[in-house]
């Protein structure tokens, strides 16, 4: 596990006599890895940053270093016994659930880190989270959140979605609708009025159908987080893994997510489990300098 090092960085300055003098500043550096997960290549897929730690700092210096990375999320994680402590925060706050950053974690541990080992447990907000290597895949079990019929949308989300199409149905769960469309095509035409979607607050908005090349597709947007759209969101799936399951009558799922950057996962519908397998790939490895 990397340490946090103090490291003391000479730096110059001048008084009024531009008389020179030493000022010695005291800086933290912080490991940290970029990780893009879902995707068996760089510049696809969603983009996570891990800071692995020895001891939680902080939060106000979590959140700061969240906002510095700017990515739809950032993963802190300390030891815990044999395994680990997970927290996730977007550039804007603290998130219960993550499924990226949970795989970018994972990576980071059993990849690098830690490569004896062939699963890690992580405790979170959201329970226990435990990702095993399979292959060249890595494989996340989540709680599943099967969504309910939801029979009067708000209107801030019908506005915020256009009327390009009509979706089938809508569902929801605590913190997120689901707007179902007919095709992928319509998914994919989907432009939303963010300021509205904002106002649902703390709700995300996901759109999904059936795919043209896999079982089904989505998109997912959060902007009140600080992230207009999410590149690919393993959280979402906790939920779209049962519907389309029951929907399909099949438990064995192959999804993608029809962003910009796209990425796909596969899913499997366990009862109150939801398994989720995907690739992911190292894209940077450094250390951020806390002064």
């Amino acid at each position: 596990m990397p340490s946090l090092r103090l490291t003391e960085v000479p730096n110059r300055t001048e008084d009024f006599s531009q008389t020179a003098i030493n000022v010695r500043i005291k800086v933290m550096s912080l490991p940290l890895f970029h990780i893009d997960v879902f995707t068996d290549g760089p510049f696809t897929g969603n983009p996570a940053a891990v800071c692995p730690l020895k001891a939680w700092l902080d939060d106000e210096l979590l959140l700061a270093v969240a906002a510095e990375n700017n990515l739809s999320e950032t993963a802190f994680f300390v030891p815990e016994g044999e395994h680990y402590r997970l927290r996730w925060f977007t550039p804007r706050c603290e998130v219960n659930l993550c499924g990226h950053a949970t795989m970018a974690s994972a990576f980071v541990l059993l990849k690098i880190l830690e490569p004896q080992r062939e699963f890690v447990s992580f405790a979170t907000r959201s329970g226990v989270l435990t990702v095993r290597r399979e292959q060249d895949l890595f494989s996340m079990d989540f709680p599943a959140l099967p969504p309910w019929p939801c029979p009067a949308p708000p209107t801030a989300l019908i506005e915020g979605l256009g009327a390009q199409s009509q979706p089938v149905s809508t569902v929801q769960i605590e913190d997120n609708y689901f707007v179902v469309y007919k095709s992928e095509d319509e998914v994919r035409r989907v432009h939303p009025e963010l300021g509205l979607l904002e106002k649902l607050h703390p709700a995300g908005v996901a759109v999904t159908a059936p795919g043209n090349e896999c079982d089904f597709v989505s998109r997912y947007f959060v902007p009140s987080y600080g992230i207009p759209e999410d590149p690919v969101t393993g959280s979402t799936h906790c939920s779209l893994a049962p519907y389309w399951a029951k929907r399909l009558g099949k438990t064995s799922l192959h999804a993608r997510q029809v962003s910009e950057r796209g990425g796909e996962l596969w899913c499997e519908a366990a009862g109150d489990r939801v398994v989720l397998k995907g690739k992911a790939v190292l894209t940077l490895q450094g250390s951020l300098l806390v002064g």
